[in-house]
């Protein structure tokens, strides 16, 4: 076990197989925290989750290091099939679950402080945050079960929302000045994390609210997978009340907020400061096609562990679908100095984070900074500070970058193909969630309709093949 082979001459073997289980200790912090402190009388336990999360974490990224191991394409398809990755996800949620009813029942009837609570609550609420993370990686899978899953994964922070905007919303817009979720440089992570939360979810309504409009729908159905998330959510905290009474409300409240505090953390600086240029004739211009490029990547074989390879962020961009064991590093992505655990401590610091980052984004483009993505209020300020080489060096984009334009019409025997993921969009059959019912033409689907399994490739990214038989 732990050996893809493909044919006699690939073999490999994922050094990290053994590693990944570690990400399931995570979610043990709430018990461990409960038993300490019952044991010791010692308040440093009730902390554990930032202690170990922002502590430990980046320490051991340090002494560790980096983890340049790929897997090769010959091994791709077998090591994706292997189900031990994916049972590994599962087990997170059961125990996410058993640490906040268990963590949240001590938190209200033991003899605790406020202060007590307050650091059981953030501990809590930490394993919230990873809990998004899972749903982040099984949100992006084709299987229902782990689509809902996600669901389930993202109701203890009251973020169900997150399902429809990462998805379909920030895959799409992603290193643009559209994208709540792309952090600009100049730009604070206390400024950015309103912009993010709050353009977050306004874009995950539009969202569905533009693909009910297709089925002739309102949004305010049960239809509407943003407003099912929340539900999950209310029907969750609305048994937890019920059961610990109004004392637990306030707590709640508080690790839901922590939950989605350290995503938005993350995704402050998986794009800071990077922009995809515009591209295409007059009349026709859109953002280049997302690159390597274009997120911020770490190999830190310690935080890689625990947050199933997203620092391998933009093989994540460019195969949403791709499973996090399969995940590869590529040399033309910039690089953070440590893992998302110890950069979450430096964009606490925004004086620390400029110093460390700023200079990083604008060597990213050859000393012109007048290519990145920078926060408008602050864009004078840094083309002084930063100002460019003459004349000014363009950044090269390849073929694969650019897309022309959609096929208008399919001819009898024919499907399109997302480039992306494989999706097949069949005018015989439609799409009835994308609110295309069976016979909908191929040119009656808008241009800027986004691929609803990769969310990556609009219409113009597909491509036209003979009929795939289910």
């Amino acid at each position: 076990m732990g050996d893809a082979t493909a044919g006699p001459a690939v073999t490999w073997r994922d050094r990290k197989r053994h590693l990944w289980p570690v990400a399931l200790l995570m979610p043990l912090l709430p018990f461990a925290a409960v038993a300490g402190f019952a044991t010791s009388g010692s308040a440093v336990w009730l902390w554990i989750g930032p202690i170990v999360i922002l502590g430990l974490i980046p320490l051991l990224d340090l002494v560790v290091g980096l983890d340049p191991s790929d897997p090769p394409d010959a091994v791709i398809d077998a090591l994706e099939a292997d189900r031990y990755y994916r049972w590994i996800t599962f087990l997170f949620l059961p125990l996410q679950y058993a640490g906040f009813l268990v963590a949240l029942a001590y938190l209200v009837r033991g003899e605790l402080s406020t202060v007590d609570r307050v650091g059981l609550a953030v501990t809590i609420g930490f394993i919230a945050g990873l809990g998004i993370n899972t749903a982040h990686e099984l949100g992006h899978k084709r299987e229902p079960v782990e689509r809902w899953l996600a669901k389930v994964a993202l109701a203890q922070s009251f973020y169900g929302h997150f399902y429809i905007e990462h998805n379909r919303g920030h895959h799409v817009r992603v290193a643009t000045p559209v994208d709540p979720a792309s952090s600009r440089m100049g730009e604070n992570f206390y400024q950015f994390w309103p912009r993010s939360v709050v353009g977050g979810a306004r874009s995950a309504w539009g969202l569905e609210a533009k693909r009910l409009a297709r089925r002739q729908q309102s949004a305010l159905r049960l239809g509407n997978d943003v407003l099912t998330a929340w539900l999950m959510s209310v029907v969750l905290f609305g048994v937890v009340v019920v059961w610990l009474g109004l004392a637990v409300v306030p707590y709640l409240a508080l690790q839901a907020v922590i939950g989605f505090t350290l995503l938005e953390a993350v995704n402050y600086l998986e794009h800071y400061g990077l922009l995809r240029q515009r591209v295409g004739a007059p009349g026709h211009e859109r953002f280049e096609r997302v690159e390597p490029r274009h997120s911020w990547n770490s190999n830190n074989i310690a935080t890689n562990v625990l947050l199933y390879h997203l620092q391998r962020h933009s093989d994540h961009h460019a195969n949403p679908t791709r499973r996090y064991q399969a995940l590869r590093t590529y040399d033309e992505a910039p690089s953070l100095p440590t893992g998302y655990a110890g950069m979450i401590l430096i964009a606490l610091v925004p004086a620390l984070w400029r110093r460390v980052m700023d200079p990083r984004v604008v060597a990213h483009y050859s000393g012109d900074a007048s290519l990145a993505n920078i926060s408008p209020r602050k864009r004078s300020k840094v083309l002084t500070a930063y100002a460019a080489p003459t004349p000014t060096t363009p950044i090269p984009t390849s073929a694969a970058a650019t897309q022309g334009h959609a096929v208008a019409a399919l001819r009898p025997g024919q499907v399109a193909r997302c480039t992306g993921c494989g999706y097949v969009y069949d005018e015989a059959r439609g799409d009835l969630h994308e609110g295309f019912p069976p016979g909908t033409p191929w040119s009656a689907v808008p241009d800027s309709w986004i691929c609803p399994d990769c969310g990556v490739r609009d219409k113009a990214g597909f491509e036209v093949v003979g009929t795939v038989e289910a």
